[in-house]
């Protein structure tokens, strides 16, 4: 299939792209699996919880067993009571990680870059650079192409692009390497290059 790019000086030009790629059908179900697997994995497990035999006090029974007429207690760190330990606590121990095997991922990814198209939030372009690492320059370029806030993926790293978008809330920079489902799902609008576009081809082909 045949997509809109657009050049340096603003004309469009026609960019032939893999259809197994850029035309596949979207799979909702895998696409939240592997969009919740990759937010799971980047939990650490950096929260502890006190059990009630770590919960300091609470070596005196409260009160008698019988005759005043409160429900009997044995310790005022039981679990059922305020500041009492937890009975489920949670643990530097625990594991958030999820398994997604790696044909999941890639058609994943198939199935977000296709629906991106389709909606009209993939923007291919023939290159982005920019002059001076400005931000000024940069969101005059994004304003352009009609995405204020946008995720920008480039064929290879760029200092220039990466210093001018530092300083702007809603726009991003990442190589293909570095473009995860989240992000491709978050934001708004996707400038890609069309180097970035022959990488993730012959990387989900």
């Amino acid at each position: 299939m045949k997509v809109q790019m657009i050049s340096g000086s603003g004309s469009t030009a026609e960019l032939q792209v893999s259809d197994a790629v850029f035309a596949a059908d979207f799979n909702e179900p895998l696409v939240h699996q592997v969009v919740v697997a990759y937010q799971a994995n980047g939990r650490q497990g950096t929260r502890k919880q006190k059990t009630r035999s770590e919960v300091r006090g609470g070596g005196r029974k409260p009160w008698r067993q019988k005759g005043t007429g409160q429900a009997r207690a044995g310790t005022i760190r039981s679990p059922l009571w305020r500041g009492g330990g937890k009975i489920f606590p949670a643990s530097p121990d625990e594991n958030f990680t999820q398994k997604v095997n790696r044909k999941m991922y890639r058609s994943a990814l198939r199935s977000i870059l296709s629906e991106l198209l389709r909606q009209g939030r993939l923007v291919t372009v023939a290159e982005f650079k920019v002059e001076k690492p400005k931000t000024k320059i940069l969101l005059a370029q994004l304003t352009k192409l009609g995405a204020a806030k946008a995720l920008i993926v480039l064929d290879g790293l760029d200092n220039g692009v990466t210093l001018a978008a530092r300083n702007l809330p809603g726009v991003d920079v990442c190589t293909v390497n570095g473009a995860d489902p989240v992000s491709l799902v978050g934001y708004e609008k996707v400038i890609m290059t069309q180097g970035a576009v022959k990488k993730f081809e012959e990387m989900l082909a």
